[in-house]
């Protein structure tokens, strides 16, 4: 799969146009949540999450720096029009275009906003926050990439006892091995995923995924991607998470 070249991956207008004509082929809705400098930030939704069909939520583009993560979601969106125009989706394509383009983990006034998503007054996270408010939503995929990471990994919030993770992580494990450390940014990890029974208390403010899950998103899975390794493959394993993952929560 060649989705670009390696000099077009901070190319931000380039995606969010590829994704407009995606848009149009499959019958989705594309709302601009804001605009920063200029470049909005884009919302999609399919025809029957506009009707109230509990969604399948995915997005990207958090954080700037992490290319393989945006890309690898238009590659999936892009292979499974079909789907795209069937099912329930809503789909933050890049929540950070300034950070795209500038290949920068902060947003246009450097901030991270993987933790503002609990503030209502921030640029970026206070439209996103109107935008899901009152959606329907059957699980979130948050698609990242990690500097130190030596393999795949995940996170996992899930209201099911059952750890959903596992399977995910060994299936993609096809494209890129999973990361073997025992403790993954401060958490205890396993084979690749991390399942946190409890909501994190000590951080500065709630990253994207948590704040879905407090907002009543049954499951959400952060996916990471070692950023170190070559964009392609790292573009594939996104493509293959998000398939993996359609599955698994299709058929349980």
């Amino acid at each position: 799969m060649k989705l670009l070249p390696n000099h077009r991956a901070h190319d931000a207008r380039h995606l969010i146009q590829r994704w407009r004509v995606l848009a149009r082929k499959t019958g989705c809705k594309v709302r601009t949540l804001c605009e920063v400098e200029g470049v909005p930030v884009l919302a999609i939704e399919s025809a029957a999450a506009r009707e109230g069909v509990a969604a399948a939520y995915l997005s990207s583009g958090v954080h700037g720096d992490e290319p393989g993560a945006a890309w690898g979601l238009l590659a999936w969106a892009e292979k499974h029009a079909r789907e795209l125009k069937s099912g329930a989706f809503l789909i933050a394509p890049c929540l950070n275009p300034v950070g795209l383009t500038l290949n920068t983990r902060v947003d246009h006034r450097g901030i991270d906003i993987n933790r503002r998503f609990h503030d209502a007054e921030d640029v970026i996270c206070g439209p996103w926050q109107r935008w899901i408010t009152g959606r329907a939503m059957r699980f979130g995929l948050c698609l990242h990439e990690d500097y130190d990471a030596q393999g795949i990994y995940l996170y996992e919030l899930n209201h099911a006892r059952q750890t959903t993770g596992h399977s995910i992580i060994d299936r993609c494990s096809r494209v890129i091995a999973p990361d073997l450390r025992t403790k993954i940014d401060g958490q205890r990890a396993k084979n690749g995923v991390i399942r946190r029974r409890t909501l994190p208390t000590h951080l500065p403010g709630m990253p994207e995924a948590i704040e879905l899950h407090v907002r009543g998103c049954p499951v959400t899975l952060t996916f990471e991607t070692p950023s170190e390794f070559d964009l392609e493959k790292r573009v594939r394993a996104q493509v293959m998470f998000i398939e993996v993952a359609m599955e698994a929560f299709t058929t349980s």
